[in-house]
């Protein structure tokens, strides 16, 4: 669904910028996002109207990520998705799920960055978007109090596996549910829930809490066992 290696010449790119992002934008309607994708196959023009909806919440997604890159990656995200838009599965009628993973593919180039951007974090002791990243997770409204115990929950998410973390902020920061998060990074249900079930354990230990408590699924349908083998 995804995949943003292939990319078309610097001119075929400001022709697709200048479709997406004129000024004859779409008019706002009450359609799916699959049927503006549709209709944008055969009207380019009609894009915009995808970009109106959710370039918000991509650009609010990026910068939480790595505010310095957050202008970047939002409008990359959807030049690649206009790009794209005929692979773009029916089906589905939400396009966040799709955006929310091309974005997060494209954060992959920026890992390193990402990586000194939590460091920063851990060592200035302001992971305040960590302690939301948990409160997310665990349904709670809460927060850290002690500056030292912000500072253990912002290291454990910089030292989770990439897949993980990924995970974690998609549905954190995404508010997407399981089965969102399983269309962004294109993985079956049962492997978000062992990466996010993983993710969770880590910043119990982190806070302090019982790592060994029942995982539950807050705010989404579950109790199916996971399934996924544990290395997903």
């Amino acid at each position: 669904m995804r995949g943003v290696s292939s990319r078309p010449t610097p001119g075929r790119r400001r022709e697709y910028s200048r479709e997406l992002f004129s000024p004859d934008r779409a008019i706002t309607s009450v359609s799916t996002d699959s049927e503006i994708i549709r209709r944008s196959r055969d009207t380019p023009a009609a894009f915009a109207e995808l970009y109106d909806r959710h370039a918000v919440a991509i650009h609010r997604y990026a910068s939480r990520r790595l505010a310095q890159a957050a202008d970047d990656i939002m409008s990359e995200t959807f030049l690649v998705a206009f790009e794209r838009r005929a692979a773009f599965d029916e089906s589905v009628t939400d396009a966040r799920p799709w955006l929310y993973g091309i974005a997060t593919t494209l954060l992959k180039k920026h890992r390193r960055q990402e990586a000194r951007a939590w460091r920063g974090l851990v060592a200035g002791g302001a992971a305040e978007q960590a302690v939301v990243a948990q409160g997310a997770l665990e349904g709670q409204d809460d927060r850290l109090d002690a500056a030292l115990g912000i500072r253990r929950l912002a290291s454990a998410i910089r030292r989770m596996p990439a897949r993980d973390r990924d995970a974690l902020l998609l549905y954190a920061w995404g508010d997407l549910d399981y089965e969102g998060v399983a269309l962004a990074l294109d993985v079956p249900v049962g492997t978000v829930r062992s990466r996010l079930n993983r993710a969770r354990r880590q910043l119990r230990q982190a806070s302090g809490r019982d790592a060994s408590a029942k995982e539950v699924d807050h705010g989404h349908e579950s109790g199916r066992a996971d399934t996924a083998p544990q290395g997903a």
